[in-house]
């Protein structure tokens, strides 16, 4: 027996249901459920409101560009529709790499001559081909915007200590130099017709084993450059409502990065917040640390700026391996042996729905994918670090694969818009992770993770008011209530 979701005299709660399933439900709209007298209960408490949502998306590299300039016109559209469209996951923030990154097809910097101080031959010319149309075919496909993040891999190599795009320090005499790159390239995208929201100061600075663009910082080299450099050039040049984002990298060193940048009021006048990575374990959340940086700095941005499925090759229209547990990641094999425990095995969907979920309840306020597209290599890179993205296309076919992971996301991007506040929920379920905010408009969002393989039963209540509800086995679930 199946009882409906709009029966009167179980029910009350007039709200949507979206499921994506291990069964085969893609983003499915939900009308029935499966009935249990002894059901455990989600409580809402809108009257509890902790972080405001900054928004959710993925990245434009050059290796995604490119592909959909390989796509035909149709496919082509089709991935942009997926990810910015009304009918598709609504992007709202994003972030790109300035000079070249790992994802990129070669070496590149927008300052190429070697004592070029002024910057007189700076150039975005290398991202016109791919990342620019890339940006502005997603800007006619959102109708309400999107924000841009954008972050240095490594200054140009005549820069840095060393003379290389892999590894080294920014030479301290060209910190003035370096901070005028970022104030110019706001004003080269500026002139394409593309606003950057905000800046991380460096992906990564405390390296990546020296594999692929990298140049590093500690938290005071860091800080001073912007308190002393990067800050006052951005003021000066009248861009001090673009966002600087400190740290940029895994969360288990957050509290000595936070501590630094936030110590006093001349140290944080310039950070608008942190950049986290989430590759320090494919299960923890680390809730410790981003309270600890969330007190540290209440006021300020707490954004997950970076996170893929890494060290793997895509599975080619094979969504059931994005539900097993089969993934392993660059700690598999490469952690210390004293971190191996935090890199098992793991089923992809549950590592970036478990994430949002937990970030989302600890204060983060964005949360941000890494490529949008990759081939079925995992690629292209110029270094062979191949990963996983959403969405999968093989350009020589012309052929496009919307993957689970795709979907997971949509879960969180099209339903909490930006601007939304997290609430409170009350959950006595132990086999569910749920978080809910409440947008904008009114409406309230919830969104659940089942790992477990059995259905799970609940009454969500909200107020006076309730419904009964079931989730079934390895499944991701948003609800929408509208007021």
């Amino acid at each position: 027996m199946m009882i409906s979701a709009c029966d009167p005299e179980v029910n009350t709660l007039e709200l949507e249901i979206y499921e994506t399933s291990a069964s085969g439900n893609k983003l499915s709209k939900v009308t029935e459920f499966t009935p249990d007298s002894d059901k455990s209960t989600i409580k809402l408490l809108p009257d509890q409101e902790f972080q405001k949502i900054t928004g959710f998306g993925g990245s434009f590299t050059e290796a995604s560009a490119y592909l959909l300039n390989k796509l035909g016109s149709e496919n082509r559209d089709k991935v942009l529709e997926a990810y910015f469209g009304e009918s598709g996951a609504k992007y709202s923030l994003t972030r790109t790499h300035m000079n070249s990154s790992d994802f990129s097809l070669s070496n590149y910097s927008y300052a190429p001559v070697e004592g070029d101080t002024t910057l007189e031959h700076f150039s975005i010319e290398e991202d016109r081909a791919d990342i620019i149309p890339m940006i502005k075919g997603a800007m006619e496909k959102s109708k309400e915007g999107f924000k841009i993040l954008s972050s240095p891999w490594t200054a140009p190599p005549w820069m840095k200590d060393n003379n290389n795009y892999v590894g080294g320090k920014l030479l301290p005499k060209y910190y003035d130099t370096w901070a005028l790159f970022f104030s110019k390239y706001v004003d080269a995208y500026k002139a394409e017709g593309i606003d950057i929201w905000g800046f991380t100061v460096e992906n990564e600075p405390l390296g990546n084993g020296n594999n692929w663009e990298s140049m590093h910082f500690t938290p005071e080299e860091m800080t001073k450059f912007v308190a002393n450099h990067l800050g006052p050039k951005l003021e000066a040049d009248g861009k001090s409502d673009i966002k600087i984002l400190g740290y940029d990298q895994n969360r288990e060193h957050l509290k000595e990065w936070v501590d630094e940048m936030f110590k006093n009021d001349t140290t944080s006048k310039y950070y608008d917040g942190t950049a986290i990575h989430w590759y320090a374990s494919t299960y923890e959340v680390f809730p410790e640390e981003l309270q600890y940086a969330h007190k540290k700095a209440p006021g300020k941005h707490l954004i997950q700026s970076e996170a893929c499925v890494d060290a793997e090759i895509p599975k080619w229209r094979d969504d059931a391996w994005y539900w097993s547990k089969e993934a392993t990641d660059w700690g598999w094999d490469w952690a210390k042996e004293e971190n191996k425990k935090f890199h098992p095995k793991y089923v992809p969907v549950y590592r970036y729905a478990r994430d949002i979920i937990g970030c989302l309840n600890n204060w983060v306020d964005g949360w941000v994918d890494w490529n949008m597209v990759l081939d079925g290599q995992g690629g292209p890179n110029w270094f062979k670090n191949w990963c996983v993205a959403p969405v999968i296309v093989d350009p020589e076919a012309d052929e496009v694969y919307l993957t689970p992971l795709y979907y997971t996301m949509s879960h969180f991007s099209k339903f909490i818009r930006p601007g939304a506040i997290r609430i409170g929920v009350e959950n006595t379920n132990k086999n569910l992770q749920v978080t809910a905010a409440k947008n904008p408009d009114g409406s309230l969002v919830v969104v659940l993770l089942n790992e477990g393989k059995d259905l799970q039963n609940f009454r969500l209540t909200l107020g006076d008011e309730s419904k009964n509800i079931s989730i079934q086995g390895q499944a991701i679930q948003t609800i929408i209530i509208t007021q």
